[in-house]
């Protein structure tokens, strides 16, 4: 009767409200995205820069009560779709062109880069006197880990839209790629490594090269046997479903078995997006599959900029301001000394890179979400966690605001002149 209905109102809303609830809450988000998306087209700014900030404002003011992006939330929902896609549409021609630039930057690149984060770092930080009391070069190892992979969505949105030669476009958005899957792998190594439970640098190396290239066994054996079997179909319904497979089969395949799954879902992408969509695949499919994967690619990356600027609390970064401004500026003379690095070896080679594309490349290497959910999975009782959050946090959001706005006149004074823009959401006629 009537006190059953108040005792079950007061134990709580009923689970079907619940899911109600998140809903509608994912139904706002995309209704903000939307907007978002037209008023950033309108004022030539870049979308996921322009999401950020929305995020933040609308964070701030609690007006929607989103969830949290956290590292399950990221693994199981976002990274697998966001990487396959990138991988499937990379151009395999381009790729071929640069691979040794694009693997050394992603591989090698990045361990030193988080080498050179860190000791810079120690050094900037005892030097100046920065307040960060008992924070050691472990710290310091620590944070560079966590910042070390890129997030060029908001760069190549824009690279498209300039018309920005295809070869820049893919040796960053390619690197990325591989280097998520590398700095993953990194940081655990380097939490093993501070925690002690390993010690040993041989043991390290065999471990890293172990779940690289298991990652990729298992990416290719997924891909390239996904793609025979749409050989011997002709449904784009079915060819569909096949792709999503191997985005996150791969992954949950790989990560099961202790690998990268980042790794394996990359090669899965570019296997499909090479082979199977020009061998396997009729022109109706491939164009079915394209657009498919775009509109994933725009669904997920609106809701996970969103929610970068509903995760982030601008009061808890005041107070480490300057902190974050010297591990800033700390990862962009690394990444600075890598590019540069990388590209001085491949001068006299068919890979040769001029300055001003080095520069591009560096100004270009954008942190985003995963160095976030990185940080904010560190186990609770880790040393120190909630200032290697903060710093970590503080420096996606410079890296996004800062390299994301100014980035179209950095392309503008050092690339000069670039080709007619591309109309955006045409990659499918691009790749047909």
């Amino acid at each position: 009767g009537v006190g059953g209905y108040i005792g079950a109102v007061s134990a709580g809303p009923p689970s079907h409200v619940s899911h109600l609830v998140m809903d509608l809450t994912f139904i706002i988000l995309f209704a903000i995205a939307s907007l978002v998306a037209i008023l950033a087209r309108r004022a030539h700014v870049p979308y996921t820069v322009a999401l950020v900030v929305v995020g933040l404002l609308i964070g701030a003011l609690h007006v929607v009560e989103a969830p949290r992006l956290t590292k399950e939330l990221l693994f199981t929902v976002f990274l697998p779709g966001l990487v396959f896609e990138a991988a499937y549409n990379t151009h395999a021609s381009e790729l071929r062109a640069s691979w040794r630039t694009i693997a050394t930057l992603a591989i090698p690149g990045v361990v030193i880069a988080i080498g050179l984060t860190s000791a810079l770092v120690v050094m900037l930080t005892s030097l100046f006197g920065l307040g960060l009391t008992g924070f050691t070069w472990r710290d310091a190892l620590v944070f560079a880990a966590l910042v070390a992979a890129t997030d060029p969505i908001a760069v190549v949105s824009l690279f498209r839209e300039m018309g920005v030669p295809a070869r820049l476009t893919t040796m960053i958005e390619a690197e990325s790629l591989f280097n998520d899957g590398t700095s993953i792998v990194v940081l655990s190594l380097v939490l093993a490594f501070v925690a002690g439970s390993t010690t040993s640098i041989p043991a390290l190396a065999g471990r890293f090269a172990v779940v690289i290239g298991g990652g990729a066994a298992i990416g290719l054996l997924i891909g390239a046997g996904l793609a025979r079997l749409a050989q011997e179909l002709d449904d784009p319904m079915v060819e569909i479903t096949l792709t999503t497979i191997a985005a996150y089969g791969s992954f949950v395949a790989a990560e099961r078995l202790h690998l990268s799954g980042v790794i394996a879902t990359v090669t899965a992408g570019l296997v499909l997006g090479t082979y199977g969509r020009e061998v396997a695949m009729s022109e109706a499919t491939r164009i079915s599959v394209d657009v498919f994967w775009e509109y994933v690619a725009f669904a997920l990356n609106s809701v996970v900029f969103l929610l970068i600027g509903f995760a982030v609390q601008l009061s808890n970064l005041v107070a480490v301001a300057v902190p974050i401004a010297v591990a800033f500026l700390a990862l962009v003379v690394s990444r600075l000394a890598v590019v540069s690095a990388v590209t001085a070896g491949f001068r006299r080679t068919s890979e040769q890179v001029s300055p001003a594309w080095a520069m591009i490349l560096t100004w270009g290497g954008l942190r985003g979400a995963l160095s976030m959910v990185l940080a904010l999975a560190l186990p609770l009782d880790f040393p120190r966690r909630e200032l290697l959050i903060d710093l970590t946090v503080g420096v996606v959001l410079v890296s996004l605001l800062l390299q994301g706005l100014t980035m179209k006149t950095v392309v503008r004074r050092l690339a000069g002149p670039v080709g007619p823009a591309s109309v955006p959401g045409l990659r499918t006629a691009e790749r047909t």
